[in-house]
């Protein structure tokens, strides 16, 4: 048997004209055996690199120097120090994780700097016995984890914009991240304290500056809610609401609330300046959408997109992209090459997660002639992401909020790519 898998291994070496190449580097190199190793002994051929040691032990490791150009793009308000928002770079991410340090931002007044070991939660209202908890005490609860989306309301809001906005897809459609949470079920605790039969609220609020509070149906936290203390395995980092932030899959950014200091449980709804003033849409009709949780099924190509270019020579691109939707998990997603006209069903990346970013693929033959590139999303509730005149047509254009219209790349026969709404 062995025998023939060096055998196997030999031919297939052969066949992909590598065989005499790594014969003749192995030759020169006496690999160590951990039981009385040999010294190693590098031939001169070799680049320099492989001679000298490399650098020493970090005690956090960081991206290499050479990918400093990823990053989260940050639009603040200038006006207001702490309010604003960081973009994740999506069209420069592969996979479906965002890594902790490009989940997007969405702070309305600051980053609070909160010592752990003086945090702690409260739940109270509507309850048979108010209980506090501290960090520690937390700790010893069982925890489950979560991969899920979070995305800000506001995400591509400027789709509502009478002209395309000409940036990179990422900082289009970045307020929107996709992490593995870690934490305790949120009805655990509720459960421990007793929920009165009026109770049909809890009213959120988070230890930052702007003490922002919000109203969330219960049912929404005794279902899948999480009070998460990691993210992507590590303690949550000071901008992502260390110490204990609130997850809710596939419920509007603002209702994840950062630096989760209180749940009070109530018979209505606070009706804060965030669920009134401030994430609701004005309708055609004049009247205003108000409770607006679950966020749409929704899709985005990545690459080929904005800010790219296709290479002189015509060939095959892959095409690859990002969907997701907060009903459940995504069942299809097709790519159109011709603004619409005809469909393809794009390859769905395994797993596919409920409330969770899919990855798509698609080859694309490009023959060198004008295209436009689209994307379209259904989710396991049949709901089919909307074009842009159907939403507009639908909510009108004095929306801000719930923009998941189909977004458009055009490929020009040079191989430029701008953004466009469609034909």
């Amino acid at each position: 048997m062995a025998n023939k898998v060096r055998e196997d291994r030999r031919q297939f070496l052969h066949k992909a004209g590598l065989g005499g190449a790594l014969t003749g580097l192995v030759s020169s190199i006496s690999l160590p055996v951990w039981a009385g190793a040999e010294k190693l002994e590098l031939p001169d051929a070799l680049p320099k690199w492989m001679k000298v040691p490399g650098e020493e032990f970090s005690n956090y490791g960081q991206p290499s120097e050479h990918e400093q150009q990823v990053i989260r793009w940050i639009s603040a308000n200038s006006a207001a120090p702490g309010n604003g928002v960081s973009w994740t770079p999506l069209h420069d991410l592969q996979g479906t994780i965002t890594p902790n340090g490009l989940h997007y931002e969405r702070h309305h007044n600051g980053v609070p700097q909160i010592d752990p070991a003086q945090h702690t939660l409260l739940i109270d209202g509507l309850v048979e016995q108010p209980l506090s908890f501290d960090l520690k005490s937390l700790l010893r609860y069982p925890m489950q984890s979560r991969t899920c989306f979070i995305e800000c309301g506001g995400n591509s809001n400027s789709g509502w914009r009478t002209n395309p906005i000409q940036t990179q897809a990422g900082y289009a459609h970045g307020l929107v991240s996709n992490a593995e949470w870690t934490g305790i079920p949120v009805k655990l605790l509720l459960q421990e304290a007793g929920i009165k039969p009026n109770a049909k609220w809890v009213i959120a609020e988070g230890a930052d500056a702007a003490a922002l509070n919000i109203s969330i149906p219960l049912d929404k936290l005794l279902d899948d809610a999480l009070l998460a203390l990691y993210q992507n395995g590590e303690r949550l980092r000071p901008e992502n609401g260390y110490p204990l932030r609130l997850v809710l899959p596939g419920w509007e950014g603002i209702l994840n609330v950062k630096w989760l200091r209180q749940l009070r449980l109530t018979d209505e709804p606070l009706m804060s300046r965030d669920e009134t003033a401030q994430y609701t849409e004005l309708q055609p009709d004049g009247k205003a959408r108000q409770f607006t949780f679950l966020m749409e099924a929704k899709s985005l190509i990545t690459s080929p997109s904005l800010g790219m270019m296709l290479q002189d020579n015509p060939g095959t691109y892959q095409i690859s992209g990002l969907a997701w939707s907060g009903r459940g998990k995504i069942t299809r997603v097709e790519i159109s090459a011709d603004g619409g006209d005809t469909w393809v069903d794009a390859e769905l990346q395994t797993p596919i997660l409920s409330k969770a970013f899919t990855r798509f693929n698609l080859p694309w033959h490009w023959q060198g002639d004008y295209a436009i590139l689209q994307s379209r999303a259904t989710d396991e509730t049949g709901y089919v992401q909307p074009t842009r005149e159907a939403l507009v047509e639908n909510r009108g254009r004095h929306g801000f909020f719930h923009y998941n219209a189909i977004v458009s790349w055009e490929i020009t026969e040079e191989g430029d790519i701008n953004h466009v709404y469609g034909f």
